[in-house]
């Protein structure tokens, strides 16, 4: 008996893709990945200070009920409305999973979130990039071509923009009850002034996703969830399977959410701050970053130039990331917000670096 045909590996659709790996060498100051500057949040390092045996040596909740029931409490929705995961991404890629057949587009405005063209690969989907200003004049041209889902960031990564919540509206009219899926990236909306939790709610085919990585700072837990309709949160449960969130992480991740003692909210507030005074520095630097509403600024750089520059910066110990050639913005740095004496460490690297010093 013959052995059966086997197709190519890898995939023909994974050829292209390489695993992520930004340079995320050790420096004194790394405002490179968006994280919470400010620390982890204490009631969650005391949960994780206080676990017993238990918390490692059992499995956890199959679907993290106790994250579930407080992710519902923080935004006022009810808990078949929401979905957890391994990160954000994780939640990401469930909703990928559990799409129509194999095949199909999805459309994201660009630049945007650097996982959403390596997601739709994976998940055997062809990405579609619309640049923002094409998009925002109109929203139609995110329909072209029949996707299967439509990916908005907002704020987005990188550029920090938070397009207009009347537009957002206006894409999730023209998607309708049947049409794409419409999926709302909230993980820097802590830091914005309007969210879509829980309004997302009332669309039966659309999904608003958080992330506890950046205002909670437990990106070292990976925890993530969805809200959206019980109906497509049943399916994205199906894709995301048991055991996703660890014991200790659910644990944390809810005494975080429950924030008793306001230390999210004082945390964002002095982040907001200093994204306001960083941005007023930098204006009066003669080198402007655009308004952000997210925890970090992108700020433009000469053609060719960010990812020298993000090495220069490296030289004085300060990690930031480039993003070369970004739709309607072109070269770029982002720079996360953190504490002032960060800020004032990256502004005093700045100054050398754009006068072409030496160290």
């Amino acid at each position: 008996m013959s052995a059966p045909a086997r197709g190519p590996l890898p995939r023909p659709d994974y050829r292209e893709l390489s695993p992520y790996a930004p340079d995320r060498r050790p420096v004194e100051v790394d405002l490179s990945d968006n994280t919470n500057l400010w620390g982890t949040h204490p009631d969650a390092l005391a949960v994780i200070r206080g676990a017993d045996t238990d918390a490692l040596a059992r499995y956890p909740s199959l679907y993290a009920d106790a994250l579930r029931q407080a992710v519902a409490r923080r935004h006022g929705v009810k808990v078949d409305q929401v979905t957890t995961g391994c990160g954000s991404d994780d939640v990401l890629d469930s909703l990928w999973r559990s799409l129509a057949e194999y095949g199909g587009t999805v459309t994201h405005v660009a630049p945007t979130f650097s996982m959403v063209e390596p997601l739709s690969r994976m998940n055997g989907r062809e990405a579609r990039p619309v640049a923002w200003s094409r998009a925002l004049a109109d929203p139609e041209t995110l329909f072209e071509g029949d996707p299967l889902m439509v990916y908005l960031c907002r704020p987005n990564n990188p550029t920090g923009l938070q397009a207009p919540s009347e537009w957002v509206e206006r894409v999730l009219e023209i998607a309708g009850d049947d049409g794409p899926v419409v999926l709302i990236d909230e993980a820097y909306a802590d830091f914005a002034t309007d969210a879509w939790i829980p309004r997302v709610t009332r669309y039966p085919r659309a999904l608003a996703v958080r992330t506890l990585s950046k205002a909670y700072g437990l990106a070292g837990l990976r925890v993530g969830y969805g809200v959206g309709s019980a109906s497509l949160i049943a399916e994205i449960e199906k894709s995301r399977g048991p055991y996703k969130v660890s014991r200790l992480a659910e644990a944390a991740a809810v005494a975080a959410l429950d924030d008793r003692g306001g230390w999210v909210e004082r945390t964002v507030h002095e982040c907001v701050e200093n994204r306001a005074r960083l941005r007023a520095a930098l204006d009066d630097r003669g080198t402007p970053a655009p308004p952000s509403s997210a925890n970090f600024v992108l700020l433009p750089v000469e053609a060719g130039r960010a990812v020298p520059t993000v090495h220069a910066l490296r030289e004085f110990e300060v990690g930031t990331r480039p993003f070369p050639d970004c739709p309607d913005v072109g070269d770029a740095i982002r720079v996360t917000v953190g504490p002032w004496p960060m800020m004032e460490r990256f502004l005093a690297a700045w100054d050398t670096v754009r006068t072409g010093e030496s160290r």
